[in-house]
């Protein structure tokens, strides 16, 4: 695949786009001032190969053009790719034609998506020879498995402006998340070291050291479990005998012995627990009755008590009454009343009183009131007594009544407790039960048989592991690389001293280290990586050689790899940092920059059509060669400035 166009279409819409042609197959420099687009070109040609996030500028080019296409040809075969501007960050979005060698870019008018970038790198990596096949990272990588494509294989196509003079990164976006080992991953397919049938061998192995480690783990747990179960299952049968399920066990068994007791105590009926099924019904009627009997018993309580207090104050009262009485009865012995005697003089001592004295008429008749009262209290007193014995009688009965009431809700509460004790029982021989079934059934999982067939498999996939390791062995993807790489060192090597690099004079090889993903000088004293060589002069030039060689080697070796590679200011080493034209400079090395220049003029020659070099530069040599090698000259013209975007589109 090279590049025939490049073409830029007006947000306008207007049909006529900018277009840049390219000769296929040779030296193609675009030379011009600084700030005229140049290194844009090759953001354009990424973008259009199916990046998703262009890097565009937002201006001009991001203010003026709508889309983007690029014309490329496979031989016979041509295909238009063309991506609209991305109203954000990225879009996915394309347009794909395909047709002979008459097929050119769209006008504008004819643009419209049709694609999208998946189906773009679909398209470009079949036509490319790109095998179908996933990347499978080695076993416990932290990588993802990816589809190896044109996304991979264009970042061996280009060089940007700080990428060529870039001594610690060789390659195009190497220093961006995952770009390098995704580099490290396929570099190795694409120089042929690598194919489908090698990244299948090596998934298949690490599938079968997955299969051999979960073998492996099973076979060790089975030897485990079997190892352990004559203790579990002997623990069993103490349990099972210290619930029932087995009388005088032997303090030792063997094996066999304890299988068989272990199944006969799986016979053994559990108890059933068949009890009265109203025993709460009794229990809530004794509950209530004996409620009731404590408030009758109570009741009769405080009865006896009030007739005891009755009782006694009757007692009092017959006692006081008796007293009384007695004293009147003292005088009797006065003798009757005379008539001639005063009632306020003493009777004694016949002195006159305060206040008269009762007449013996009154106290006579009090006399005769309290003997009533006595005669009546004393009558009373037997009823009193027999009810006193009545209630006594009333409350012993009761007292009887909630003595056999507490029996009775005693009893029910035994009963109760024996079936919960014969329920607990109950539970705990279904849970010994349940072990024991469930040792057996484990156990006999475990027969000798399994452990066998564990053992068996375990073999196989130890087999299977060796045999794929051997094949992979046999692959030694890594040494065909390396070996392929010296390939590359041989084209490296004498570039780099016709270049006159730092340490190339003296070096026995130049090459690329796949580990580093840099340039390495190998010398007597040692290797020397390109991060121990200064000048910038050293940088660019070790990263010519070391794409040159690598794309003259996938041309030879027919790789699938696109044949052109584009460079963005490979001189600048040779220039102020800040130089509108380099053409005005005149004490710049030019001898240095020809010899650069030269050698890809040379290798591109040397590929007889095979290899494309586009290099966007500000140098502008006058040596014929040059001159034919220069596709566009954006330097002023009549007066007219010359550069990616044309004036009238910035009006």
């Amino acid at each position: 695949m090279q590049l025939l166009a490049l073409a830029l279409y007006h947000r306008d819409g207007r049909p006529v786009p900018r277009v840049i042609r390219f000769r296929p197959g040779a030296l193609n420099i675009l030379t011009g001032e600084s700030e005229t687009g140049k290194s844009e070109v090759l953001d354009i040609v990424e973008y259009c190969l199916g990046r998703k996030k262009p890097n565009f500028p937002d201006e001009p080019i991001d203010q003026t053009v709508g889309w983007y296409a690029i014309l490329v040809t496979f031989g016979t075969t041509r295909m238009v790719l063309a991506r609209p501007r991305p109203v954000g960050d990225s879009t996915t979005k394309a347009m794909i034609r395909i047709g002979d060698e008459s097929l050119d870019l769209p006008r504008g008018d004819e643009l419209r998506p049709d694609a999208d970038v998946t189906a773009l790198r679909s398209q470009l990596s079949a036509r490319l020879g790109i095998e179908d096949f996933r990347f499978q990272p080695p076993t416990g990588a932290a990588r993802y498995p990816f589809d190896v494509s044109i996304a991979q294989a264009a970042l061996l196509c280009f060089q940007k402006q700080n990428e060529i003079a870039n001594q610690s990164a060789l390659f195009h976006r190497q220093t961006e998340n995952g770009i390098a080992q995704a580099i490290k991953d396929t570099l190795p397919y694409f120089l042929g070291a690598a194919g489908p049938e090698q990244a299948l061998r090596r998934h298949q192995l690490g599938e079968a050291r997955r299969e051999q480690r979960t073998a492996q783990r099973k076979f060790d747990d089975a030897i485990r479990r079997r190892d352990s179960v004559d203790t579990r299952q002997a623990a069993l049968l103490r349990l099972a005998e210290r619930e029932g399920l087995l009388q005088d066990l032997p303090p030792a068994l063997d094996p066999q012995q304890i299988r068989v007791l272990l199944d006969q105590a799986l016979t053994v009926t559990p108890i059933t627990v068949d009890g009265p099924t109203d025993l709460q019904d009794r229990r809530q009627v004794l509950t209530q009755e004996r409620r009731e009997l404590r408030e009758r018993w109570q009741q009769l309580n405080d009865a006896l008590a009030m007739v005891d207090r009755w009782h006694q104050q009757g007692h009092a009262f017959t006692g006081e009454l008796h007293l009384q009485l007695d004293r009147l009865k003292t005088l009797d012995l006065l003798g009757p009343e005379g008539e001639d005697q005063p009632a306020g003089v003493c009777p004694l001592c016949t002195r006159p009183l305060d206040a008269p004295d009762p007449s013996a008429a009154d106290i006579a008749a009090l006399t005769r009131h309290l003997a009533d009262e006595l005669s009546h209290a004393e009558t009373i007193q037997p009823v009193r007594e027999e009810h006193r014995r009545s209630l006594e009688h009333q409350r012993d009965a009761v007292t009887e009544r909630l003595r056999l009431n507490g029996a009775q809700l005693k009893e029910i509460n035994a009963s109760d407790e024996r079936m919960r004790n014969l329920q607990d029982q109950q539970v705990r021989v279904a849970y010994v039960q349940g072990r024991i079934a469930q040792e057996r059934a484990a156990s006999g999982e475990l027969a000798d048989d399994d452990v066998r067939r564990l053992r068996n498999n375990l073999t196989l996939a130890q087999e299977r592991v060796e045999a794929l390791q051997e094949m992979v062995d046999e692959d030694d993807v890594t040494a065909e690389t390396e070996r392929r790489l010296t390939d590359v060192a041989t084209l490296m090597t004498p570039w780099a001293q016709r270049l006159s690099l730092g340490q190339a004079a003296t070096a026995e090889e130049v090459r690329i280290s796949l580990s580093q993903l840099n340039v390495i000088v190998r010398r007597p004293e040692g290797r020397l990586p390109l991060t121990r060589i200064g000048s910038a002069k050293n940088w660019i030039g070790y990263h010519l050689v070391a794409h040159l060689a690598l794309h003259t080697y996938f041309l030879r070796e027919r790789r699938p790899v696109p044949r052109f590679l584009m460079l963005d200011q490979p001189t600048q080493a040779f220039f102020p940092e800040k130089i509108r034209d380099a053409a005005t400079v005149e004490d710049a090395d030019w001898a240095a920059v020809t010899t650069y220049f030269k050698l890809l003029h040379d290798v591109a020659e040397e590929a007889n059509g095979g290899l494309q070099i586009i290099v966007c530069d500000h140098a502008n040599l006058p040596e014929k060669w040059f001159q034919d090698a220069v596709v566009e000259n954006w330097r002023p013209q009549d007066g007219q400035r010359r550069a990616l975007i044309p004036v009238d589109w910035l009006e």
